[in-house]
């Protein structure tokens, strides 16, 4: 095939081939030297014989205005846009060292567990920085996952190629996309992409990072077929194949969250990429918690916030996490406080239950104010509850301050009133549960006393406490 350029060849006056890395079927990639700044760099432009495809040339131009306007550290940095001197445009990437991982599926086969969540984790970094900005990739795959080793020797993920990303927002060129128009790799497309594709959205990104995860932990994707159009009857209707079945060391927790990403609905499947990261935080090395950070960070700084109790499913949260598996992850715990869990959702379940405590409460008390219920039931009930939750008494007399409607007895002093019985034996004073409210003490006058014994009184004490805890002295003691 013929790509118009050779090694040795110096591209826009500034760019010396030094080799080429691929060719695809509307462009290529080669290695080159940036002769001003003695600096390596990947340029990419479009074969000749695709120049004349108006929408290939669309799909380029598209690809670098998106690579440019992501700043994430998991996308190819862009550094220059132009055009050769075959009218073919161009753009220069950053030089990238490494493999993408479909090579890496190939060499190593099914990754480890935490090493998977992480790749994809970085993904959702990168991603999180579109969507805000209204791009949906389209095409994800581990061919567009390129894996490098970074200074410090740890592994990271860029995100390549956005030709066939769409722009959601106002004002987009529709012509660009037509409906019927099948793009991206049918392996790891949702099946809204596959009947049309101008009606997808951020969740058929979710959808292909959920293949993705699923191939990454077992080496092979949820669907497979022998023909494309049997892929295509599977997506849309067939169930995945169920991951365990293929790895059984992979926790059911895991496997919840892979398929709530592979729900035929779009729905039904994470809200968002805050969520989906939330939901793998479990499952992920702890060093990965910062990715995690600044995706949620990303979404909430545009208004997108993520809601780990997400209501885009009927059986999601609490259903999707593995039924008591120990570490089966976030999903589980957004129910409990067990591990795994971040520290804003301990803080809505502790709020949530204190809310509801707080409610009983309430409740009980208005019924207390409002007085015994039709049912005989009832006020044994509200009675027990409310006393249970008040705070222990001590014999101590109530405040004498008297209702406005009810005249102050004389001997309703604050002194006597505070004053504490003797150590004797007192006429017990009545128990705070049997106390009335004050709208009784209306019905009856103060100084009227309870009857007692007319015979042989006992003047040691010389005065008694009536219902309102007031000291009342014996008429045949005085």
């Amino acid at each position: 095939m013929d790509i118009g350029v050779k090694p040795g060849d110096i591209l826009a006056g500034k760019y010396r081939v030094a080799q080429v890395l691929g060719v695809g079927g509307m462009g290529v990639v080669v290695a080159a030297h940036h002769i001003q700044l003695d600096e390596k760099v990947a340029l990419k432009f479009l074969l000749p014989s695709a120049l004349s495809n108006a929408e290939a040339v669309a799909r380029f131009e598209r690809e670098a205005r998106a690579a440019v306007k992501i700043k994430s550290e998991h996308v190819a940095r862009v550094s220059d846009v132009g055009k050769l001197e075959t009218g073919s445009p161009y753009m220069v990437m950053e030089y990238l060292e490494g493999s993408d991982l479909s090579g890496v599926l190939e060499k190593r086969g099914a990754l480890p567990i935490e090493e998977a969540v992480e790749f994809v984790l970085q993904a959702c970094e990168a991603l999180a920085e579109a969507h805000v900005l209204g791009i949906v990739h389209r095409d994800l795959k581990p061919a567009n996952l390129f894996c490098i080793k970074r200074a410090d020797g740890r592994l990271s993920i860029k995100v390549l190629d956005f030709g066939i990303s769409k722009l959601t927002t106002p004002g987009q060129d529709a012509s660009m996309t037509r409906t019927t128009a099948i793009m991206g790799s049918p392996l790891y497309m949702s099946p809204e992409q596959m009947q049309s594709s101008k009606r997808v959205d951020a969740r058929s990104d979710i959808w292909a990072l959920g293949v993705i995860l699923f191939e990454l932990v077992t080496g092979r994707p949820p669907f497979d077929a022998q023909a494309v159009t049997e892929l295509v009857i599977k997506i849309a209707t067939a169930q995945p194949t169920a991951l365990r079945s293929l790895r059984t060391d992979v926790p059911s927790g895991l496997e919840q969250v892979i398929m709530r990403c592979l729900e035929k609905e779009a729905e039904r499947r994470f809200a968002n990429v805050g969520d989906f990261a939330l939901a793998l935080e479990a499952f992920g090395p702890k060093r990965a918690r910062p990715s995690i950070d600044r995706i949620l960070g990303t979404l909430e700084a545009a208004g997108m916030s993520s809601a780990p109790a997400s209501a885009t499913a009927p059986g999601d949260l609490m259903s999707v996490s593995g039924a008591g598996q120990a570490g089966s992850g976030t999903v589980a715990s957004w129910g409990k406080t067990g591990a795994g869990t971040r520290p804003g959702q301990r803080m809505v379940v502790g709020a949530a239950l204190g809310g509801g405590l707080l409610v009983l409460a309430g409740a009980v008390a208005v019924l207390a104010r409002r007085g015994p219920a039709p049912d005989a039931r009832a006020p044994a009930v509200s009675a027990n509850v409310a006393a249970a939750m008040a705070p222990p008494s001590t014999p101590q007399a109530p405040p004498v301050t008297a209702p406005p409607s009810v005249p102050a007895a004389p001997q309703a002093v604050a002194p006597v009133v505070l004053e504490p019985p003797p150590p004797a034996t007192p006429t017990p004073a009545p128990s705070p549960r049997s106390a009335r409210p004050a709208a009784s003490v209306r019905s009856a006058p103060a100084a009227q006393a309870p009857p007692h014994p007319a015979a042989k009184v006992n003047c040691n004490p010389p005065y008694y406490y009536d219902a309102n805890g007031t000291r009342v002295f014996k008429k045949d003691c005085l």
